[in-house]
């Protein structure tokens, strides 16, 4: 009990200080939906990013250098899934490693070898790992449907009840039993999909996890066209993080 109050009592000393104008002139220059927030939920959202970066710990590799840039950015995009829902600034994230750009893995075993690009991952239990290029473009186009930070920071959603099934913790009975029949429904029409073109990512079909994060992206950055083509979906995602990206401009 001691400890939740010292820590409200910081993140409360943490918000009331003014939020950096050159940190929110990041913001406006490569988070485009920030443009889009009223006036409460752009204050919301800067209250929550100093919040994040002073609890989080950032590093880079391979010479990447770390700038307030590269912080306050995917801060701001973390937390714009935060903006409406009840939370505790990603409790389950200490540390985020940012790289230049995409990695490329090898993976297979013997003679079989295949050459994988890796955006991101988030580890549950570790870190989020970003690729900076992907991260700050996923951010400033905000209708190709893809956006790097939503996914991974989607997927520590997921990962706060300790089981990674693309079920965040929810609390009403209601909204979980529509959430486990329209997500079910939803993610085995992305996988009898297979070769057509599909507005959700068909990356998404990989498993009910990576279907979550997918779900996410397309919500934020492609809500018009998920309202009319899967408004279930829509409706669902609208209830859970209690946005509706679809009135905005």
């Amino acid at each position: 009990m001691l400890f939740g109050f010292l820590t409200r009592r910081r993140r409360r000393k943490i918000r009331e200080q003014p939020f950096p104008a050159a940190w929110e002139e990041i913001l406006e220059r490569n988070i485009t939906l920030y443009g889009q927030l009223d006036r409460w939920q752009r204050r919301e959202l800067c209250s929550c990013v100093m919040v994040f970066l002073a609890e989080k710990r950032f590093y880079s590799t391979d010479g990447l250098e770390l700038t307030d840039e590269i912080r306050v950015t995917i801060a701001g995009g973390a937390c714009l899934l935060l903006l409406e829902i009840e939370h505790d600034y990603y409790r389950n994230v200490r540390e985020i490693i940012v790289w230049p750009t995409v990695r490329r893995v090898e993976h297979g075993q013997g003679y079989v070898h295949r050459s994988l690009a890796v955006l991101g991952q988030a580890h549950d239990g570790g870190p989020v790992q970003l690729a900076w290029d992907a991260a700050k473009h996923g951010l400033y186009d905000p209708k190709d449907g893809r956006n790097l930070i939503y996914h991974e920071f989607a997927h520590k959603l997921d990962m706060l009840d300790g089981i990674v099934d693309g079920t965040p913790p929810i609390r009403c009975p209601v909204l979980f039993a529509d959430w486990v029949k329209v997500m079910t429904n939803e993610y085995e029409k992305l996988c009898r999909s297979s070769g057509r073109k599909t507005l959700l990512d068909p990356y998404g079909a990989t498993n009910s996890a990576e279907f979550f994060a997918v779900a996410t992206e397309c919500f934020f950055e492609k809500a018009q066209a998920m309202l009319s083509q899967h408004p279930a979906l829509y409706d669902l995602m609208k209830r859970f993080y209690r946005q509706d990206p679809a009135l905005r401009r």
